[in-house]
């Protein structure tokens, strides 16, 4: 394309959508009716330019007047208590059931490295010197040593506090690296194994795995679901990069980046409950089996809010995107 003819082309059309624009709400009915045609029009100029001919100082003129004209032509949109409902409900549940197919295998394989890794640790005596001096082994693991009282070392509120700060920045971390070819995703999904797996693998060579189980399943069935599910989900970005399928890169990153979003904000309320668990019920009295038995109902709970009212969502079409009426217009591209 001709850049230079493109604009002399329509170079009227679009000084002429800008008048309108500065002329505000004193527009007749039929200059109503113009301004919708022009934005239409421009926004679709500013697709080709983009996708052909991308000039700079031209796709920032053509940009912020798309943006006038759209806010002109649709008002002012403002979110409300219907739009939180709804992401609750909806969107963020059926982003989560629709990425189910990166998280799922993602937390498998994760548990059966940690599994195999702590097996190794623990049965092997020369690793487990490695990690540290018999005397530190003989600290972490001994009964009352450092890995009960750490649940326990800080006041319930503000322990859970800490603990949901740093696991929702981890998740945030997932979602938003996962752009960058997965690999920063994929180190920090390798460090939450390996500190699994040193607990594991420390604890058992010491016969206490079972009270190494009873602390961590509590609280971390749910916080590593939510952890494996940002994985998952930043790895699905990341691969939206290699391949973005039947849409341009751009708009596919553009969509998988809008959820992506959506999902650390839903992640963060998942952690909540999750550290609220680790900061009150993990370091209780309550029996072991009562402990256990609040997790993997937390667990059963999230799970059947994805499948259930997240597969409902999902098969209504919802992507967990924002509404199709606030995305930017997009060419049609070949199959």
């Amino acid at each position: 394309m001709d850049l230079d003819v493109f604009v002399n082309a329509h170079r009227i059309e679009w000084d002429r959508l800008d008048h309108l624009l500065h002329r505000g709400r004193k527009l007749t009915g039929a200059e109503a009716d113009e301004l919708v045609d022009l934005y239409q029009r421009t926004a679709t100029h500013l697709s080709l330019i983009q996708s052909s001919a991308p000039d700079p100082l031209l796709t920032g003129r053509l940009t912020q007047l798309v943006a006038r004209a759209r806010s002109t032509v649709t008002g002012t949109r403002r979110a409300s208590w219907r739009d939180a409902a709804h992401f609750l409900t909806a969107g963020f549940p059926a982003a989560v059931y629709r990425s189910r197919h990166w998280w799922i295998p993602t937390a498998v394989l994760s548990a059966l490295l940690a599994a195999l890794m702590g097996w190794w640790i623990g049965t092997h005596p020369e690793v487990q010197s490695a990690i540290a001096a018999p005397e530190d082994l003989r600290r972490l693991t001994s009964p009352g040593g450092e890995y009960e009282t750490y649940y326990s070392s800080h006041p319930a509120a503000s322990f859970a506090a800490q603990v949901w700060t740093n696991n929702a920045q981890a998740a945030a971390m997932c979602l938003v690296l996962g752009a960058f070819l997965c690999v920063p995703v994929i180190w920090i999904l390798f460090v939450n194994v390996l500190n699994l797996a040193v607990g594991i693998g420390l604890m058992s060579s010491a016969g206490r795995l079972d009270t190494f189980l009873g602390l961590i399943l509590p609280h971390g069935l749910l916080e590593l679901t939510a952890v494996f599910v940002a994985a998952g989900t930043g790895l699905r970005l990341g691969w939206t990069v290699i391949d973005p399928g039947p849409h341009t890169r751009r708009t596919a990153l553009a969509q998988q980046g809008r959820a992506a979003i959506g999902m650390a904000i839903g992640l963060a309320l998942v952690l909540f409950v999750s550290g609220a668990i680790e900061g009150f019920v993990t370091p209780s009295g309550l029996p072991t089996w009562a402990r256990i038995g609040i997790g993997i109902a937390a667990e059963l709970a999230f799970l059947a809010y994805v499948y259930l009212l997240g597969g409902r969502a999902a098969r209504a079409g919802d992507a967990g995107d924002i509404a199709a009426a606030e995305r930017s217009a997009e060419l049609p591209v070949a199959a």
